[in-house]
């Protein structure tokens, strides 16, 4: 029986390196750390060895079509497929609370579009019965948008991506043409950026599950909370290892009939439909 495999991205630090640590210590099989510099990533495996855990190490840079090409070649001849895919990469430039167009772009890019990315090289490499899950945070829940047009979009059942696409493009549009309105988005639009691309991705989790459904793949979505890293800027509630529980549970011990929902914190399911919800993110700044 072939030997089950685990890949974090974005792992060498924070939660990436909590849900590593966590699936070492309750995870049978083998887990990979991956991160885009190969120094911060192998010291967080030397960390992890330290304490009896073993993690291996392959870089990875999600924002790089061939970085993901090669990760994807090396899992495919070396194991054949993998089991767990946990999509944590992704960034927050916290200094520019309505961004310039080039900052909204990188987080986009970063949060949203890798995974487009990821599924075209990393998807068809998941056995059947294997579990997903993108990190995603109360900005992706869709009572961050206000918008009527992008909810009318984003709700449709059928959703495609495509469609996600469209409106992703659309906001980017309205920044890089100086017609962006604050009242597309709760809260003042601030941080709208990342409302998008963590909305989009959350939108993207829902349009996966329904075009691997017949293959027994779980793909789900999590707000891990308001987590304690470098990307919190110093506030966060939660410590790391907390915050990995929800994504482990969703991983080891959750039903595989949870597919294409949208898991809080605390375990619970939420509506992501219920525009009305009070869900958005208000913890950003």
């Amino acid at each position: 029986m072939a030997t089950k495999i685990a890949v974090v991205t974005g792992a060498n630090r924070g939660l990436g390196f909590a849900v590593v640590k966590g699936l070492c210590l309750k995870f049978n099989g083998k887990v990979y750390l991956t991160a885009r510099n190969e120094e911060s990533g192998l010291e967080a495996v030397n960390k992890l060895k330290s304490i009896g855990l073993c993690p291996e190490f392959h870089l990875l840079d999600v924002n790089i079509e061939d970085s993901v090409k090669n990760f994807a070649d090396f899992i495919k001849i070396k194991h054949g497929g993998l089991d767990v895919l946990v999509n944590n990469a992704g960034i927050l430039e916290r200094d520019e609370i309505y961004p310039s167009y080039d900052a909204a772009k990188r987080n986009i890019d970063t949060n949203y579009r890798s995974l487009l990315t990821i599924e075209k090289y990393l998807y068809p490499l998941l056995r059947d019965g294997a579990r997903v899950v993108n990190i995603s945070s109360a900005c992706g829940h869709l009572s961050n948008i206000k918008n009527k047009k992008w909810l009318k979009l984003l709700q449709k059942k059928d959703l495609k991506t495509e469609e996600i696409n469209e409106f992703v493009n659309e906001y980017l549009e309205s920044v890089k043409n100086q017609t962006f309105n604050k009242d597309d988005f709760a809260d003042q639009g601030k941080h709208a950026e990342h409302r998008v691309s963590k909305t989009a991705l959350t939108a993207l989790t829902m349009v996966q599950q329904r075009k691997y459904f017949d293959r027994n793949i779980s793909i789900n979505a999590v707000h891990p909370g308001h987590v304690k890293t470098d990307m919190a800027n110093g506030g966060g509630v939660l410590d790391p290892d907390q915050a990995a529980d929800t994504i482990l549970y969703l991983i080891l011990d959750a039903s595989s009939n949870l597919k294409g929902t949208f898991m809080w914190h605390n375990k619970k399911l939420v509506d992501w439909y219920d525009t009305d919800g009070d869900y958005y993110c208000k913890d950003l700044w």
